[in-house]
């Protein structure tokens, strides 16, 4: 009682405190709890009480928060394994559409953003209301594999992805720097995701191999319920580790894209050659201009990865020239792919698939018109890299809206 008496004594005493401190802290630590709890108003022990806690509060809530989020992907994986078993079920009975397995994962992974960003009740109420129309919209749509709903399939994981970004962006959902980390985590997201993804394959043949040696064989059980089950929890997992910066992936992505980028700019040159040489032409041939669109989705994937990887840096390098050689080819294979599908709707009339496909190309066409334009003011110093960010995040939205037409709207129009 005799030193809770003197701290009380000396609160208006700093120096006195400061010296009761320093001669016995243990003692001085114990006793400044009655001392506080009888004087809460001391603005001099208020300062004490931070000084002496501060390091406690904030350990116990850096060490509380972690468990806490980590406990919650541990329950939300576990239901996105569980739901996709279900669903799975119910594709095997052919009473839904395959399609509907990425309900099993995507719900999952935009609560765990949620979780994350603490968007407003105005945001969670969108969110949770677009992905229940898609998953009605979709099971009420005919099972038969018409053009219009292979495309609907086609176009509504693209919905969900841009649905997804809403809720990692949350309430900062129209900064373009918020956009472009939604971008950088799909890219560093699908790198840990696949180095899992060959660490289970590799169990997988193990635990195959193994049951193979006793005599049974347990292929359709296992994929079933525990690679099914996995591939899902997996991807719960891999949103929390890339969410966790997990500087694994984050320091491989910046690496894989200046190491791919040049590489795909080579193939994609050879195979232009090639294409030429040997008189391919995607005006008359349905197939080869479907992968001609393919090839133009590929590159254009890997020009935002490569552009979102690329960082703040105003420096130019031949990483910038070489985004720029992968931007102006894929402007000349879009340009070339809308030509064929305008002259295939000229000559052949209007179908569901010639409509979405020219669709495409007009949106890419013009997404690359733009970035093409800001990364020749960069590479002229006229402009600095966010502007580049800016015209690839900004135009996202438009392919979401573009897939959300697609899928709700073709159906209805092409009956």
């Amino acid at each position: 009682m005799g030193n809770n008496n003197l701290i009380i004594e000396n609160m208006a005493d700093p120096q006195a405190l400061e010296r009761l401190y320093r001669k016995e802290p243990e003692i001085f630590k114990k006793a400044f709890s009655y001392a506080w709890e009888h004087n809460p108003d001391s603005q001099v022990l208020a300062a004490w009480h931070e000084r002496l806690y501060f390091k406690e509060t904030e350990h116990t809530e850096k060490t509380s928060l972690p468990l806490k989020n980590f406990l919650f992907m541990g329950i939300l994986a576990i239901l996105a394994g569980i739901s996709s078993r279900i669903i799975f079920h119910y594709v095997e009975q052919e009473a839904i559409a395959p399609i509907n397995l990425i309900f099993g994962v995507l719900p999952f992974i935009a609560a765990y953003f949620v979780y994350n960003s603490k968007p407003r009740k105005n945001v969670i109420y969108t969110i949770a209301l677009l992905f229940l129309v898609s998953g009605f919209y979709l099971n009420i749509l005919p099972l038969e594999l018409k053009d219009s709903t292979i495309l609907a399939y086609l176009h509504l994981p693209v919905f969900l992805w841009v649905l997804l970004g809403l809720a990692f962006t949350g309430n900062e959902h129209g900064i373009g720097q918020t956009r472009l980390a939604y971008l950088k985590f799909n890219g560093e997201f699908c790198i840990l995701y696949a180095s899992m993804a060959i660490s289970g394959m590799l169990l997988t043949a193990l635990t195959m191999q193994l049951f193979s040696f006793v005599g049974m064989d347990i292929s359709q059980f296992y994929f079933k319920n525990v690679v099914l089950f996995g591939a899902a929890a997996l991807a719960i997992v891999a949103a929390y580790l890339v969410s966790g910066n997990l500087k694994l992936s984050k320091n491989i992505a910046p690496y894989i894209a200046k190491i791919f980028s040049p590489l795909v700019l080579v193939t994609l040159i050879v195979y232009l050659i090639t294409v030429i040489w040997v008189g391919k032409n995607p005006f008359l041939d349905r197939n080869f201009l479907l992968s001609f669109n393919g090839i133009l989705l590929s590159v254009l994937a890997v020009t935002i990865f490569s552009i979102t990887e690329s960082g703040k840096d105003e420096k130019k390098n031949i990483s910038d020239f070489i985004n720029f050689a992968l931007i102006v080819l894929a402007l000349i294979i879009d340009s070339v792919a809308f030509s064929a599908i305008v002259f295939r709707l000229s000559s052949y009339g209007i179908t569901p698939n010639r409509l979405a496909v020219l669709g495409v190309n007009i949106l890419i066409w013009a997404n690359l018109i733009w970035i093409m334009i800001t990364y020749m003011h960069f590479l002229k110093n006229k402009t600095g890299p966010l502007a580049i960010q800016n015209a690839v995040t900004k135009y996202l939205p438009v392919y979401g809206l573009w897939a959300a037409f697609v899928t709700f709207a073709f159906p209805l129009i092409f009956k």
